[in-house]
């Protein structure tokens, strides 16, 4: 089953509550305001329904996975805000038709996160929980999102950490600064963060690091050189990378140091288009768009209660 297991496309019930919202996150016809970024043109044609299916479909795919745009902020969002929106993006995306499943998002606001609105959208069909990485940079992130990954781990799902809201820069900064400073950074910190704090808490917890984590699994060598422990090869079998955005050299290097088994395809399809690696084999591709993708999904063995 070829897979994607990074896109987003936002129903059109969403849409009309990100328009009616007077602030950021908000839609002002098809232009997106949020705090930390300049405005986008989102094109409308991105959140067609119809055209992406063909889309997915002209890409060779029978599984695209959406999610909620974490940059957008909606998690943080006080509860009474953040529950509309939530909602309409849930109802939605699992109302699309086939290739899409949907990755499960909850408000995070809360003083508690939200066990039960996860475990109500598990039930609906979602194939996982979706968290921004701006929640799991430490130890106190990671400790305050484990009844969620609790709920997880038991329920035999996996998680996708991906960018969360850029701050807004100081002064003058391109387009581009937000994707490739806060983002990169973020996936870094929860890369590192997961290892010291996650892991430990969550041995049998499948979770998958968009942007192939920041490259974060490249600074192994550096890890040993200050003290970070003597595993730089050992190869954690549940820690699996997406990877939207980067092309063949960036995945290669990163095969290079956890091999091919977790690294899975993803694109962050509409804000990039899917890239297949140049890998030098069919099997390899075969790897990142079906095997892994289905190993990272689920079912595992030993489902616990």
């Amino acid at each position: 089953m070829p897979s994607d297991v990074h896109q987003h496309l936002w129903p059109p019930a969403f849409v009309a509550l990100l328009r009616a919202r007077g602030v950021p996150p908000r839609l002002d016809g098809w232009t997106l305001e949020l705090p930390g970024e300049p405005p986008y043109t989102v094109d409308p044609a991105d959140h067609d329904i119809a055209a992406r299916v063909r889309l997915a479909r002209a890409d060779g795919l029978d599984r695209a996975l959406v999610s909620l745009s974490s940059p957008l902020g909606i998690e943080y969002l006080p509860p009474e805000e953040a529950a509309p929106l939530l909602t309409a993006f849930h109802d939605g995306a699992l109302a699309l038709p086939a290739p899409f499943g949907v990755w499960a998002s909850v408000c995070l606001a809360a003083p508690e996160p939200d066990t039960g609105a996860l475990r109500r959208e598990l039930r609906r069909g979602c194939v996982g929980l979706q968290l921004p990485a701006t929640a799991l940079l430490d130890a106190a992130g990671w400790a305050r999102c484990a009844p969620l990954l609790d709920i997880l781990a038991a329920l035999d799902k996996p998680l996708f950490v991906h960018p969360g809201a850029a701050p807004p820069a100081e002064g003058a900064a391109p387009a581009w600064w937000p994707a490739l400073v806060p983002y990169v950074q973020q996936m870094h910190a929860s890369w590192f963060a997961f290892r010291a704090f996650g892991r430990p808490r969550h041995p049998d917890l499948r979770v998958c690091f968009a942007a192939l984590a920041g490259l974060a699994p490249l600074h192994g060598e550096r890890l040993v050189a200050r003290g970070g422990g003597r595993e730089r090869g050992r190869v954690d079998a549940g820690a699996f990378y997406e990877t939207s955005s980067y092309g063949t050299r960036a995945v290669d290097a990163l095969v290079r140091a956890v091999g091919i088994d977790v690294v899975v395809s993803g694109s962050d399809r509409p804000y990039a288009a899917p890239v297949i690696p140049g890998l030098g084999a069919e099997a390899a591709v075969h790897a990142l768009r079906t095997v892994n993708p289905a190993r990272l999904l689920g079912p595992s063995k030993g489902v616990r209660p």
